[in-house]
């Protein structure tokens, strides 16, 4: 995980608090599905898709001296715009800036014009979290999840950088 550069803008950075948010790499796989609720529980596919995530290194990972803490996945098959396809926090580490570190790592490191995220219009701290982190509603979705509707979101911190875009 790359921590070299301590400037705040940079996903690497570690901030006065011993948090530090890097890119996770294949091998930080198991790490990261040991503390996703859903992996924990039992889910399969789940481990697939951090296994995937972590291969395809579109994962930001949050840690502080005792290990990871949550991760996000930056991906550009949205509209070839950024999109966080997972937000996880580990239970334990809930609540306690962990998540809002992570989108704004997000924000820094994307490289399209755009950003977006959705989530299920059940899952009320995810959404408090994105209002919270300036994030504005873009859209609703219904048929993904029979009888909860997914609700897009919008980052509104995005600083477009010339010349920048997905695998620039």
């Amino acid at each position: 995980m790359d921590t070299a550069n301590p400037d705040d803008d940079n996903p690497g950075a570690q901030h006065p608090d011993g948090l530090w948010v890097g890119r996770a790499g294949p091998a930080d796989w198991a790490a990261l599905a040991d503390i996703d609720s859903v992996a924990v529980a039992g889910d399969a596919a789940r481990r697939d898709s951090v296994r995937r995530w972590c291969a395809e290194e579109t994962v930001l990972v949050a840690r502080d001296a005792s290990g990871p803490l949550g991760y996000a996945v930056l991906e550009y098959g949205f509209f070839e715009q950024g999109f966080v396809s997972m937000l996880m926090v580990a239970p334990g580490a809930r609540r306690r800036g962990v998540g809002a570190r992570l989108l704004a790592a997000v924000e820094a490191a994307c490289a399209a014009e755009k950003l977006f995220t959705s989530t299920n219009a059940s899952n009320h701290p995810m959404q408090l979290l994105l209002r919270r982190s300036g994030w504005l509603p873009a859209g609703l979705l219904h048929g993904l999840d029979e009888g909860d509707p997914e609700l897009f979101y919008r980052s509104t911190r995005l600083r477009p950088r010339a010349g920048a875009g997905p695998g620039a």
